[in-house]
């Protein structure tokens, strides 16, 4: 079944339906049917239908709902698209009466309706979901406790820190996420119903009872606009691979806290999996395919930007296109975040202490803070580093007597300094890797998402 063969003398030929038509729309059905109950009120509410057509077509679209909610709904090879599956089944149900169901009414403006109302749906429950897993971040951090690990640049071990700092930094990230879906979401929460085609009808239709009966905040300023553009959808996955990213990042950080080299992490069993050859291991296989994924949604984002880059206004066919990326992705992302917080929520976390050497910053700033130009103390120190090495020894062994003889503003009292635990305690900036700043950060996140 098809909704446009009027002027044609034959029905589409088999190469022309087998590359033209296209599943994925599926998914929208629900969005489809609510949308259609909406534009059905309207169209009775304006007198385009009467009271009696109103009831019937209702009832079949509530029954087709009630299918879709059941998972009963039976789409045909032959339905063109989820706007023609309901309409076929709406005439099984009601008869002619489903022919009324398209009045004012166009796919171009009706697949921008459905896949705003599954966008907004979709942004409410991804917001759920980042902050589900920034609790548990949160949780983790705070049962860490005064553990203390090396931070690191270029892979390097750097300054010590809480190990909570270290996990409440992919807190803050996701949580920049979840803001950033929440402000999308007032842009996705636009009803273009009411746009046609291209240009409106000459039909008394109320987009703006519409908008509100289906709880959008602002109707279409532009027919044309409303019905070519795909910028909204461009923006929710934008937001989904930004979030992905993060979790790319994280992930590649599991794998590595994993592996015997780190010996940061163990992984519960039910969240790892095992080798076919080697009996010993234990994969992380669940932060390797968020990495691996991220890449795959980083080319849907990409194509869709892509999709729309030529297109002259107002819709075009290639729009069929965007819900590949925007499902693929919006899959990816809702998988990844669930399988993450069950690994990261069941993980038992015992990283070592770090090496001596991250505490050189520290003498250096004793040094800064006693007048001491802080190029002149890095070097001080940098030799002092330079000389242990050589020798085979760290700062553990250093003497009260070595210290002195670095740089005479270094004092006995300093080889306190030398204690990685220390480094910790005696840190002020503000946010900084401090325990007093990893309260501080766990009691803000904590009242963000709650």
């Amino acid at each position: 079944m098809t909704l446009w063969g009027g002027r044609f003398a034959s029905g589409p030929d088999e190469t022309l339906w087998r590359f033209t038509t296209d599943q994925s729309d599926r998914r929208l059905l629900v969005d489809d049917v609510t949308g259609s109950l909406a534009h059905v009120f309207m169209l009775g509410e304006v007198g385009l239908l009467s009271g009696d057509a109103v009831e019937r077509i209702e009832a079949g679209l509530e029954q087709i709902l009630e299918e879709a909610h059941a998972g009963r709904f039976e789409f045909r090879d032959t339905d063109e698209d989820v706007h023609t599956a309901v309409e076929r089944r709406l005439g099984e149900l009601t008869g002619d009466d489903a022919g009324r169901l398209h009045t004012g009414r166009s796919r171009n403006d009706q697949i921008a309706l459905d896949l705003r109302l599954y966008l907004r749906r979709a942004v409410d429950h991804r917001v759920e979901q980042i902050q589900h897993l920034v609790r548990i971040l949160v949780d983790r951090a705070e049962s860490a406790g005064d553990t203390v690990v090396a931070s690191y640049t270029h892979l390097q071990q750097a300054q010590a820190i809480p190990f909570a700092h270290h996990l409440l930094a992919y807190a803050w990230m996701l949580m920049r996420d979840a803001d950033r879906f929440i402000e999308a979401r007032e842009r996705i929460d636009v009803s273009p119903l009411g746009a046609g085609a291209s240009a409106g009808s000459a039909l008394p239709l109320d987009p703006a009872l519409v908008a509100d009966r289906l709880g959008f905040h602002a109707t279409f300023g532009n027919s044309l606009d409303a019905v070519s553009s795909r910028d909204f959808a461009s923006e929710y996955v934008f937001c989904a691979v930004q979030t992905l990213t993060h979790l790319s990042r994280l992930s590649e950080e599991l794998v590595l806290w994993s592996t015997a080299e780190f010996g940061w992490a163990e992984f519960a069993d039910a969240y790892t999996t095992g080798s076919s050859a080697l009996p010993h291991k234990k994969n992380p296989d669940i932060a390797e395919l968020a990495r691996g994924k991220t890449a795959t949604v980083i080319g849907d984002l990409t194509g869709l930007l892509a999709l729309q880059k030529g297109l002259p206004l107002s819709y075009n066919r290639d729009f069929q296109e965007d819900k590949r990326a925007v499902f693929h992705t919006d899959d990816v992302l809702t998988t990844a975040l669930s399988a993450l917080s069950g690994m990261i929520e069941t993980a038992h976390f015992d990283p070592p202490a770090p090496s001596s050497w991250v505490v050189a910053l520290d003498l250096a700033e004793a040094l800064v803070a006693r007048g001491v130009p802080f190029r002149e103390a890095h070097h001080a120190v940098g030799e002092l580093v330079a000389r242990l090495k050589a020798e085979g020894r760290d700062f553990t062994t250093v003497t009260a007597g070595e210290l002195e003889a670095t740089h005479p503003r270094l004092v006995p009292e300093d080889l306190d300094l030398l204690d990685p635990q220390g480094s910790v305690e005696a840190r002020q900036s503000p946010r900084g890797g401090s325990f007093t700043s990893v309260a501080e950060q766990i009691e803000e996140l904590r009242t963000a998402i709650d």
